[in-house]
């Protein structure tokens, strides 16, 4: 297993869906400028009696999931990634980066690789961070914004938000999984077929083409619920996307704009995960629950994904 510093800075500074978010730039291995942000307020502190057995430093995190607030408590030092927080004055976690930690590479054998595989594949949903950025289909969503908001600009680099499952992608690129993004299944759909297990994320907007793409591949993973749940065009020359349908849009009958019969959106307001399962479905795997948080501390969790 590598000693692979991500370099990856995630900002957690208490936002709601639809407000300014403050980032900060990194610089990344493969020479990406990587930002990361989450839509939750983090408090670390000392442990209380919500978790029991456990003696060590508590992430108290409540997180905003589209005006619905659920909490989860997490034990920071059990996580399996060397995680470093900074604070305010209160106490307010304001940023974390992840790392391996040396003691654990037996473990990191265990649960991914030692060197970067092509057998799995994790994909990064470029088109729902920039849904969900400044601007964006939320401001559309909560009435600050007219309709031209249903047109974004994609971002230029990877910016692994907690909407995206961006935590996920931080473990999992740690732990030499292969990276694309949507955009490159968008532009050319037979890429999946160079790998054996597809892992999709947070993958909330997609195209019709990478839908059909990600739904045909025999074995995918999707690792998040609420994945491909609304469909968008995107426009490479301009450098945008545009929502089409879905996520109540272009009325509230609709939810799911591919009319997915596997669709699991109802797990994604579980965020602790205590009662984790994989299931399957006709191509692939499915969880249900959003493991965001689960994943950094619990090596069975990992292990799943690797089996799946």
């Amino acid at each position: 297993m590598r000693n692979k510093i991500i370099g990856i800075i995630a900002v957690l500074v208490g936002i709601s869906a639809i407000s300014v978010v403050a980032f900060m730039s990194s610089s990344v291995p493969n020479g990406k400028s990587t930002n990361s942000q989450t839509s939750s307020n983090m408090k670390l502190g000392e442990l209380n009696d919500t978790l029991t057995n456990y003696s060590g430093r508590v992430l108290n995190a409540t997180i905003d999931i589209e005006g619905t607030s659920e909490s989860v408590y997490f034990p920071v030092d059990k996580a399996l990634f060397k995680l470093n927080y900074t604070l305010d004055d209160q106490g307010n976690a304001l940023t974390m980066s992840m790392d391996l930690k040396p003691e654990l590479q037996n473990i990191y054998h265990k649960v991914g690789y030692d060197s970067p595989t092509n057998s799995s594949v994790v994909v990064y949903p470029i088109f729902t961070q920039a849904a969900y950025g400044k601007n964006g289909f939320y401001y559309f969503y909560y009435k600050q914004c007219d309709s031209s908001c249903l047109t974004v600009k994609l971002p230029d680099s990877i910016t692994p938000i907690y909407q995206t499952g961006g935590r996920a992608f931080m473990a999992l690129d740690l732990l030499n999984y292969s990276v694309i993004t949507d955009a490159d299944i968008d532009q050319n759909p037979e890429v999946l077929k160079n790998y054996d297990k597809v892992i999709v994320l947070h993958n909330e907007y997609v195209t019709q083409r990478e839908f059909y793409a990600i739904t045909s591949h025999p074995n995918v993973l999707y690792l998040f619920p609420n994945a491909l749940y609304a469909k968008i065009t995107t426009d490479y020359t301009n450098k945008t996307i545009t929502l089409i349908r879905g996520h109540g849009y272009p009325d509230s009958t609709v939810q799911n704009g591919f009319g997915w019969k596997f669709d699991n959106s109802q797990y994604e307001y579980d965020v602790k995960c205590n009662n984790w399962q994989f299931y399957k479905i006709d191509n692939g795997t499915m969880v249900n629950c959003y493991p965001s948080f689960r994943m950094l501390y619990d090596q069975s969790f990992l292990q799943a994904i690797k089996d799946s």
